[in-house]
């Protein structure tokens, strides 16, 4: 956990990102075991839970914050550690299978286009080889208010 929690702000229990199993110049692969006893699954659905497309999508989102971080520390310019990637567009998210508990999710995010400081990202989990979901969307790198 400690090189996910140096790299990113969250924790649990808006933490969705249980392992870093790699981080190239252009991509970032993370894992999560879908644990039954996430406190969404009470009211998500009672008596046949789903992991929530909106959480699925914010495992894929702290990824891409997670690659951010790596690329940040490789580019002279963005060594500020003032610096936070915030999320500034969501496109084309789709849905395509169900997540379960006790699901270990693969998730991975691949660089697009740059500009300035705004990212574009693609990415996408996998749950047993099969695409559960793909989502394109774009971090921008925003100073922080405190000193």
């Amino acid at each position: 956990m400690e090189s996910i929690h140096s790299r990113i702000p969250h924790r649990p229990p808006f933490l969705f990102i249980d392992e870093i199993i790699e981080i190239t110049d252009s991509s970032a692969k993370t894992k999560l075991k879908v644990s039954p006893d996430m406190p969404f699954f009470e009211g998500h659905y009672p008596g046949n839970p789903i992991m929530p497309g909106v959480l699925l999508s914010e495992a894929v989102f702290q990824t891409g914050a997670i690659f951010l971080s790596e690329h940040m520390k490789e580019e002279d310019a963005l060594t500020d550690e003032s610096v936070t990637p915030v999320l500034s567009r969501i496109r084309d998210a789709r849905f395509k299978r169900m997540v379960k508990p006790d699901d270990e999710l693969e998730i991975s995010v691949f660089l697009g286009e740059k500009i300035g400081q705004f990212f574009n990202l693609r990415g996408e989990i996998r749950n047993k080889g099969k695409v559960a979901m793909t989502v394109s969307f774009a971090l921008a790198l925003v100073k922080n208010d405190r000193p």
